[in-house]
């Protein structure tokens, strides 16, 4: 009797534990796909880039292995979800919860703000709105800029526009010029970098608008070798830049995890503060669309209601020291 007993509850506790390991392999497989994203290869369909773009969201897998360990009522499986729950708040607690100081010195309002845009006016004046002192734009096409240069120019009445990419400012703006980052092959009529110096109240600072190519995602997996070599001729403009203080504005189709961007991420510092996704506008998953800085201290990014586009607008706020 007694030996039957034990074998029944050897048993038992053998089914727990086949149930339990599975939780737990999938809760150290998801902390070790946030903890060591990068050593995912992106040799075969940018499969590292794939997952960093999405990165965040794996937080929505930590969340229903720890509801799955509560309904089961495993010990051993909850304190397993500590693990990937530990490694999301170590990447992304600092966006959530962060709070920025309450001094800026520039409000840096920035929108893609799609080429098919049926309402250009009500987009400009929803930019107007954020009550920016830049605003950077992206996808301008020319029958739309007379519109955006109305309802801008009067409270930002400096500008700079070449090809698709402009900048209003409320500030002067001086050493204006292009900034060719065309990858390989593309015509010459793509043109969607510039370069100015803003002559802000606290100080010059340098402010780059671009634009880089679109990626794909298909059966091949995600095509961004286009948008990688842009950001890689863009980040050498950025480390031969003399100037102290720098902005970099604009749609980068790809997010701050993404190793695709390295060549900018590594020198420039991301928002301390604000998840901001950006994109799509109908149901935002991802931050594209950045305000990053070097030599200044963007503290917080925030997404605005959406507009004629596909994108959502973004304000960053920037402190620039002394």
């Amino acid at each position: 009797m007694v030996a039957q007993v034990v074998r029944a509850i050897r048993g038992q506790l053998r089914s727990v534990r086949r149930w339990e390991y599975g939780l737990v392999v999938c809760a150290v497989g998801v902390a070790g796909l946030l903890g060591l994203h990068s050593a995912v290869p992106n040799r075969v369909g940018r499969l590292g880039s794939l997952l960093e773009t999405f990165l965040p969201w794996l937080g929505v897998a930590v969340l229903l292995l720890g509801c799955l360990a509560l309904l089961k009522r495993s010990v051993v499986g909850l304190l397993a979800c500590l693990v990937p729950t530990l490694a999301w708040l170590w990447l992304f607690a600092g966006l959530w919860f962060g709070s920025s100081p309450d001094s800026h010195g520039l409000t840096v309002v920035q929108h893609n703000v799609a080429d098919d845009n049926s309402d250009p006016s009500g987009t400009a004046r929803a930019l107007l709105g954020a009550r920016g002192d830049l605003v950077a734009v992206q996808e301008l096409t020319p029958a739309a800029r007379g519109a955006y240069e109305d309802v801008l120019g009067g409270s930002l009445p400096h500008r700079a526009v070449h090809g698709t990419v402009a900048l209003w400012s409320a500030y002067p703006l001086s050493d204006v010029r292009a900034v060719d980052i065309r990858p390989a092959g593309f015509p010459d009529s793509w043109q969607r970098g510039l370069r100015a110096t803003v002559a802000a109240p606290e100080g010059e600072v340098a402010v780059y608008v671009a634009h880089l190519p679109s990626i794909r995602l298909g059966a091949t997996g995600l095509a961004s070798a286009a948008r990688d070599e842009s950001a890689a001729l863009l980040g050498a403009r950025i480390a031969d830049d003399p100037a102290e203080r720098l902005l970099v504005v604009g749609d980068l189709n790809g997010t701050v995890q993404d190793r695709g961007l390295d060549p900018l991420t590594s020198q420039l510092s991301a928002p301390a503060s604000g998840f901001a996704f950006s994109w799509p506008a109908s149901l935002p998953v991802a931050r594209i669309d950045h305000v990053l800085g070097k030599g200044v201290d963007v503290t917080e990014v925030s997404a605005l209601d959406s507009t004629g586009s596909d994108h959502l607008p973004l304000v960053g706020r920037v402190r620039l020291g002394s």
